[in-house]
């Protein structure tokens, strides 16, 4: 298998965790990719149409994309279980859903800022991404700590990326100072060894 991917994606990442979680990190072999909707520079586009990473390259089919698809296709080969049976697995695909939605605004702010001259910057619309952030991290300390407290899944690994994406590329919101139970349990999840192994750098 080859993946298609940037050491920064928080999406990237959350593959990257998935893998060492499910023990297939030895068998993927890493092609360097990056670029921006402006400029699509090494983005595998023959790949994946919609010009995003992480892309993987497999020999029984066609590549797989996006992130969600990729991490169930990992999950089932390796039977790691990080899918739970329903009822439980609705909640695990919600809460992934959640953290996707953070990191799609989180990223969309990150775009805003470095694409765009300064003077064509719209600062309602960083912060209408931002209030998404805020509502997510709101519901999540509200309805989804038990989720997060049980047994390792998808979910739980989306959000931990998540949040530590937040940290990365906008530390200067300081999200933790409102949800105290959402970043208690986060500063453990970061001490797993596929977090630590995958840290980002940049």
């Amino acid at each position: 298998m080859r993946l298609h991917a940037s050491a920064t994606s928080p999406f990237v990442r959350k593959v990257d965790v998935v893998l060492h979680e499910t023990g297939l990190a030895d068998q993927v072999e890493r092609v360097v990719a990056g670029g921006t909707p402006v400029d699509p520079g090494t983005l595998p586009l023959a790949l994946n149409p919609l010009g995003k990473i992480p892309v993987l390259e497999r020999e029984e089919g066609p590549a797989l994309y996006d992130s969600r698809v990729i991490c169930r296709y990992l999950d089932s080969v390796a039977n790691a279980g990080l899918y739970p049976p329903p009822p439980r697995l609705w909640d695990a695909l919600t809460l992934e859903a959640t953290a996707d939605g953070i990191l799609e605004a989180a990223v969309l702010m990150v775009y805003e800022i470095r694409t765009r001259p300064e003077e064509k910057r719209h600062e309602p619309w960083i912060e209408g991404q931002w209030s998404k952030i805020a509502r997510s991290l709101q519901a999540v300390e509200a309805r989804w700590m038990s989720q997060l407290c049980g047994p390792l899944d998808i979910g739980q690994i989306a959000m931990g990326c998540a949040l530590a994406y937040l940290d990365f590329r906008h530390a200067g919101r300081t999200w933790r100072a409102a949800h105290p139970a959402l970043a208690g349990w986060e500063a453990g999840f970061s001490q797993r060894p596929s977090m630590i192994a995958t840290a980002p750098v940049g």
